[in-house]
This record gives structure tokens, C-alpha cells and sequence, in this order.
């Protein structure tokens, strides 16, 4: 289950883009994930998500990879993107995250512009990232339903900018729904997401 109510986002995420999202595109991710493991890879069952993406899925049977790859992927992303949006959310980071992005960006505002810019520029479907690179943080853009995790990165921050995540408010106004988003991001988790990161 999502952690607020479809309608709890709103103005910046309204209530059908969020019942749709989450019901249908997020719980196909899952089930078709759950299917082809079961079907393919019994011995991933029950593994953590970023154990499956490992290695690009390297452990997977090449017959069931893409499926596992695809659906595997878009679990571990939006798994990510409900928990690190809060109707309480918006403002700024603080603590030792906000002086990781001051060392290495400059400023909140050169990164958010960073992440903004990846964002826009994803040709097609994607995610615009911050992650810990197990060095730093950096930021980047992913095709369709890549995960940091395949590339043994920690996702601290994540944009959805397939269609489906922002088409129904914006149309085909994509920074204009990566501008909003940022009025709905829930640093408290974000910040927690990095310590933990940069921990281990």
C-alpha cells in the first residue's frame, strides 16, 4: 500500500494519476515480477530486490531475464518514489545530506536543477536519480525501469518521468511536473535513505 491517501499529494499529484500509478502500473510490476520468478527462478523467491537486480539480473535464466530485469526494476523504483513523497512534503534537506549535496553540487539549487535537467532530457520513458555511488553522490538518468541497483548504486532520490506518472496533470509538460514534484518530497526519509547509504 501507498503511505498517504491517492488524493493526499494534490495539488502537485492528483488523485486518478496516483490510483492509476500505484493500483495498476506499480502492482503489475509486481505481480508479472512474482510470476516470472516463480516460473523461472524459484530460487530468487523471497530475496531482496536489490539481490535480484544485482548484476543486471545475472542470476536469472537469459529466457526470463528481460521480464525479471523489467518488472524486478520497476518494483524496486516505485518501491522507492511513494516512500520518499509526503503530503508534509517540500522545502529543503538539512543535516549531513544537505552538506554532501553543498560539497559535491555546490547548492540544493544546482542539484535539484541537476536532477531536473536529467529528467527532462530522458529521452522516452525513465527516472532521473540521485544516488550513492558508494564514493559520493550523483546524479543520473535511467531508460524505462533501470534501477541504480544494476549498476550497484543506492537510489537516495528518485523522479518517475514515464508518462503515466505525471500525463493526466501536465500533459506533455514534463518540467513543469518535475518543478512541482519537488513541493511533495519527504526529505526526512530521503536524508534517512542517504545515511544509510553512505553507512553501508
Amino acid at each position: 500500500p501507498a503511505p498517504f491517501p491517492p488524493d493526499a499529494l494534490g495539488p502537485n499529484i492528483d488523485k486518478m494519476t496516483m490510483e492509476i500509478h500505484h493500483n495498476k502500473h506499480h502492482g503489475g510490476y509486481a505481480n508479472n515480477l512474482n510470476k516470472a520468478i516463480s516460473a523461472n527462478a524459484p530460487q530468487l523467491d523471497g530475496k531482496p530486490l536489490e539481490q535480484v537486480l544485482a548484476s543486471n539480473c545475472a542470476a536469472v535464466p537469459e529466457k526470463a531475464r528481460t521480464a525479471v530485469r523489467n518488472n524486478a526494476g520497476g518494483h524496486a523504483n516505485h518501491s522507492v518514489f511513494w516512500k520518499i513523497m509526503s503530503p508534509d512534503g517540500g522545502g529543503e534537506p538539512g543535516g549531513e545530506l544537505r552538506e554532501a549535496i553543498n560539497d559535491t553540487f555546490g547548492s540544493f539549487a544546482e542539484l535539484k536543477a541537476e536532477i531536473n535537467d536529467a529528467g527532462a532530457k530522458r529521452f522516452g520513458s525513465g527516472w532521473s536519480w540521485l544516488v550513492w555511488d558508494g564514493t559520493g553522490l550523483a546524479v543520473y538518468s535511467t531508460a524505462n525501469q533501470d534501477s541504480p541497483h544494476m549498476q550497484s548504486d543506492v537510489p537516495v532520490l528518485g523522479i518517475d518521468v514515464w508518462e503515466h506518472a505525471y500525463y493526466l496533470k501536465y500533459q506533455n509538460k514534463r518540467p513543469a511536473y518535475l518543478e512541482a514534484w519537488w513541493n511533495v518530497v519527504n526529505w526526512p526519509e530521503v536524508e534517512r535513505r542517504f545515511a544509510a547509504a553512505k553507512s553501508g
